[in-house]
């Protein structure tokens, strides 16, 4: 896996997952991934130094499959843009160990279910998290805003945070004492 420009835009999903299925098949999209548990942690040096130079450190697991990304400072507009640099590692636990090692440590963890529907130019994904339903997509510019017109999302809809800016505004929100975005963090928290 090799550096590449990721260009994304996010959306909250409304309705049904049947209805956007629908949507997509009329659009030319297949299923790529079945909805699949992924757990993300974020990993940071002390001060936070990765947060606050706009990068990225991320040990993925996804089904049983583990990435370790890189992003790089992104730049907003109406597309969040930045470049991406992955690599598959065969074990998740030992990569953990080396980022530690090396004085990194784990900074913010959140979870999602997700599927990958791909038309052959770009991929979009429905993500259920436990602070909502939100979809993206992903690709070359033009293709995201004509993808996202055929999907009835207008450009007032599209949101380029991460989940962690989503995770921590919707806290300060609900005023939820979850410190993660896992759905063992937030559903107690939620009762409380």
């Amino acid at each position: 896996m090799a550096s590449h420009p990721e260009i994304e835009i996010k959306f909250r999903l409304t309705g049904t997952p049947l209805a956007w299925t629908r949507r997509l098949l009329a659009a030319g999209f297949h299923l790529q991934t079945r909805r699949t548990r992924e757990l993300n942690t974020l990993y940071d040096l002390p001060g936070q130094v990765l947060r606050k130079r706009g990068e990225l450190l991320r040990l993925r697991k996804y089904g049983a499959e583990w990435v370790l990304t890189h992003k790089a400072k992104g730049i907003a507009g109406a597309h969040k843009t930045r470049i991406e640099t992955e690599t598959k590692v065969a074990d998740g636990g030992k990569m953990d160990a080396i980022l530690l090692a090396l004085g990194f440590a784990p900074a913010f963890r959140y979870e999602k279910f997700r599927a990958e529907w791909s038309d052959g130019l770009g991929h979009v994904v429905f993500d259920h998290t436990p602070i909502g339903d939100f979809g993206e997509i992903e690709g070359p510019s033009r293709w995201i805003d004509r993808t996202a017109q055929t999907l009835g999302i207008g450009p007032e809809h599209y949101i380029t945070q991460t989940y962690a800016e989503l995770f921590f505004e919707w806290k300060q929100r609900t005023r939820s004492i979850a410190d993660e975005m896992t759905f063992h963090a937030i559903r107690p928290a939620r009762k409380k």
